[in-house]
């Protein structure tokens, strides 16, 4: 009943677990504490990433919308319904800000766009519109 091939298998799972075993047991722990500690310092460092903003609210002529997470407040524009300028808690800094870029045109980045230029294509007699 006893066979030699089996109690060698037998002789063999405990040194395996205790291979295992010799792994520190502290290792996983660690590095879970370890990789919550770096998320806080990140967040401590950075501070709110403004991904939850309001619908735009407008008030004294400008346009604004308002951080969810921390209350920062930022510009808006309505002809291209997106977000501009800097953040900031107090919103007439805002609009302070808003109206010295428009007085001073050197402030504004001008971008030149490149035109590209289409060549015309003949349509052959297959393509032609039929009349």
């Amino acid at each position: 009943m006893d066979d030699p091939i089996e109690q060698e298998a037998q002789q063999e799972v405990p040194q395996a677990r205790s291979e295992k075993s010799k792994r520190p047991s502290w290792l996983w722990p660690a590095g879970a504490v370890a990789t919550g500690l770096a998320g806080a310092a990140l967040l401590l460092l950075r501070g709110c990433w403004h991904r939850r903003m309001s619908w735009p609210v407008r008030a004294e002529g400008q346009s604004y919308q308002v951080c969810l997470g921390c209350g920062v407040k930022r510009l808006f524009d309505e002809q291209n319904f997106r977000s501009y300028g800097p953040f900031h808690n107090d919103l007439n800094e805002l609009i302070a800000w808003e109206r010295s870029r428009r007085t001073d045109p050197a402030a504004i980045p001008q971008v030149e766009i490149p035109l590209v230029e289409i060549p015309e294509v003949e349509p052959d007699e297959r393509q032609r519109p039929a009349s």
